[in-house]
C-alpha cells in the first residue's frame, strides 16, 4: 500500500485525496485498523506531517509486533522529499493465513456454563448419636 501511495503522489494526486483512498482500500480489505503518515513539504515551504488513522491500532508490546505491519517509503518530488509511513493492523485469523493465529492477549472468551448433575443431599448425621 505504501508503494501505491508513492505512485499516486508521483503522478500528481493531492496528498489528502491519495491518503484517504489508500486508507479506505485497506479498511475494506479486512484490516482491523491502519495509519498513514506523510511528512515533508506539503504545498508550502514549511514541512509538516499529516496523519490519517482509521480503526483500531495498538502501539506497544509483543502484540504490536505480531499484529502490525509497517512500511516506510520516500518520494522524490520537485519541491523535496516526502516520507510515507503506513501501518496496518491485521485481524486475528484462527488459521493464520490473513493474520496472526494467536488472539490478542486482552481478548476474553466467555464459555457457556456446564450442566451440573443434581446432587442428592442425605439427611443423615454421621457424627451425632442418640443417647
Amino acid at each position: 500500500q505504501c508503494e501505491s501511495l508513492r505512485y499516486k503522489l508521483l503522478n500528481g494526486l493531492a496528498v489528502r485525496r491519495a491518503c484517504y483512498g489508500v486508507l479506505r482500500f485497506i479498511m475494506e480489505s479486512g484490516a482491523k485498523g491502519c495509519e498513514v503518515v506523510v511528512s515533508g513539504k506539503l504545498r508550502a515551504a514549511r514541512a509538516k506531517a499529516m496523519k490519517f488513522t482509521d480503526g483500531f491500532m495498538i502501539h506497544s508490546g509483543q502484540p504490536a509486533r505480531d499484529f502490525v505491519d509497517q512500511a516506510v517509503r520516500h518520494v522524490l518530488l520537485r519541491q523535496g522529499v516526502l516520507g510515507i509511513k503506513v501501518k496496518i493492523m491485521k485481524a486475528w485469523d484462527p488459521e493464520g493465513k490473513l493474520g496472526p493465529s494467536t488472539p490478542l492477549p486482552d481478548q476474553i472468551t466467555i464459555l457457556d456454563p456446564k450442566e451440573e448433575a443434581s446432587v442428592q443431599i442425605s439427611s443423615e448425621s454421621k457424627g451425632a448419636q442418640n443417647v
